[in-house]
């Protein structure tokens, strides 16, 4: 009897101080966060190709060619404004596909972009840090970028750049169950955790030809599972796949119905 108050106390203690853990990853960061951290820092799993290793998000201003503290006349302005058209995608565009933070773009928003469209994946990994110097300087490297990617599309064919950002907010809110589910043989029987996701998409379409550009983003798709200790993990991943699935489509649908032409 005694031993049944004491669980009956401890569930009651843990409904009491159930908390939520709250992160923020980037689509291609998305792999599952494991409580291992030092300091805001993960380590890399074992046996991964450093090459294939995140290390950050590429630049809008680099992909859009815009450098920060540059000096802009209003004439420059009203020649942009006189120059500017709407960027719009033909049955026979092709796309130079890029995933900020990637070496690949995810196989689903290939898919779904090659419903309609030639689609050609490019890495988006960010470059190493460029050493500064008098006769080199960072505040010129956005432009430079920008026209080195546009010509790399030129030259494989492709009159659009598209790349995409994406970011997945997640909730983890501890069950009254979590301590139980600590005990072992009885883990894998009792949830512990509800986790909540949401992911959020922004893609920036390019002229290759004249470099006008475009920013949109569909609206944020949102869902939530209950979690069991030992397939947390499982449950987590299955659960981003899901978002970017429905996420990439709903994307691609609203491209295509923003700027492809009929």
């Amino acid at each position: 009897m005694k031993n049944w108050k004491f669980c009956l106390l401890t569930i009651c203690a843990c409904a009491v101080l159930a908390g939520c853990a709250r992160s923020i990853h980037s689509i291609s960061n998305s792999g599952y966060q494991a409580d291992r951290s030092y300091c805001g820092y993960h380590p890399a799993d074992a046996g991964s190709d450093p090459a294939f290793t995140y290390r950050g998000e590429l630049s809008e201003f680099d992909v859009l060619g815009i450098t920060r503290g540059q000096t802009t006349s209003e004439t420059e302005i009203a020649q942009a404004l006189d120059n500017a058209k709407r960027v719009k995608l033909g049955p026979g565009s092709s796309i130079l596909l890029i995933q900020s933070g990637a070496a690949f773009p995810d196989a689903p928003m290939v898919a779904e972009l090659s419903k309609h469209f030639r689609v050609v994946p490019f890495s988006g990994l960010p470059a190493c840090p460029a050493p500064t110097s008098a006769w080199h300087s960072r505040e010129t490297e956005p432009q430079s970028y920008a026209k080195s990617l546009r010509l790399a599309a030129a030259r494989g064919g492709n009159d659009i750049i598209l790349c995409y950002w994406g970011i997945l907010e997640s909730e983890k809110e501890n069950l009254p169950t979590k301590t139980i589910s600590w005990v072992p043989g009885v883990n894998w029987l009792v949830p512990d955790e509800t986790q909540y996701k949401r992911i959020r998409l922004k893609l920036a379409l390019i002229d290759v030809r004249s470099g006008n550009w475009t920013v949109f983003s569909p609206e944020a798709f949102e869902d939530s599972r209950i979690n069991r200790s030992p397939r947390r993990a499982v449950a987590d991943q299955k659960l981003v796949a899901s978002l970017k699935q429905r996420e990439y489509a709903r994307g691609v649908r609203e491209l295509v119905r923003l700027y492809a032409q009929n």
